[in-house]
């Protein structure tokens, strides 16, 4: 099955695009859909071969899931990828656009469960707040 890819423009410099998307402590401020959604806990082991292990849920806690995998590759400011611990893949790719802009493309193999536009739309929901936080921050 063909990847989904997804981007944004972040008008925030890269170092600091790269650095919130792979810190914890700030990782759990934007990880989620929706605000009726949370992301409580989140850990990274940021290597090559370190893991990741990111917990959503509602947050009534009705219902939640783990976005775990493990880390493959890093160049550093540019690209990580990784794959997630039910075998898909993810590359994040980071572009500095100039000084002040960082564009953010996400590409990722799609589940069987659920619509390919069902995935984009989530993805791209999660991609977004972490836009919106990153350039409030």
């Amino acid at each position: 099955m063909e990847p989904i890819t997804i981007n944004i423009t972040i008008l925030k410099p890269i170092r600091q695009v790269w650095d919130y998307f792979y810190d914890a402590k700030h990782i759990v401020k934007w990880n989620f859909t929706t605000t009726n959604w949370h992301c409580p806990k989140a850990f990274i082991d940021f290597r090559e071969g370190g893991r990741f292990d990111y917990r959503l849920e509602y947050k009534d806690k009705s219902f939640g899931y783990n976005f775990s995998g493990v880390i493959d590759e890093i160049k550093e400011l540019e690209y990580v990828k990784s794959h997630m611990d039910d075998g898909r893949k993810i590359e994040v790719i980071f572009r500095k656009i100039d000084e002040n802009a960082t564009e953010v493309i996400q590409v990722f193999e799609a589940e069987e469960q659920y619509s390919r536009e069902m995935q984009r739309t989530g993805w791209y929901a999660i991609l977004d707040r972490f836009h919106k936080y990153v350039e409030k921050n």
